[in-house]
């Protein structure tokens, strides 16, 4: 099982897919795992070659109806973030999972 972490985000490697009612999240053409929510960082996956004329997306993050999200890399990719170093992500099926943190509020996303 591969595990790649970055600040408070995580993908663990699966073989799950997505599933017939999962929806397609972009941002403006963007792949966007989750966004800072002090900074307004984005934790973002990019192509590491450019892809000129493919009708398959490079990468694609999925949320299925109960919430899960799914991330899609058909071609090598990094993982960028502003305030992280660059990772590498290969081909591959990830569930994106968000770190949260206990409160006597609540259970939460951490701020990054």
């Amino acid at each position: 099982m591969t595990m790649i972490r970055q600040g408070d985000v995580l993908l663990r490697s699966t073989p799950a897919t997505p599933s017939a009612q999962a929806t397609v999240i972009t941002d403006q053409g963007r792949t966007i795992l989750a966004y800072g929510e002090v900074t307004g960082h984005a934790h973002e996956v990019i192509p590491d070659t450019p892809l000129v004329g493919d009708a398959v997306p490079a990468q694609q993050l999925f949320e299925e109806p109960n919430g899960t999200r799914l991330l899609v890399v058909r071609h090598p990719a990094t993982l960028r973030h502003e305030e992280h170093g660059p990772l590498a992500v290969a081909p591959g099926h990830y569930h994106v999972i968000r770190q949260v943190e206990y409160t006597p509020e609540a259970i939460r996303n951490v701020a990054d």
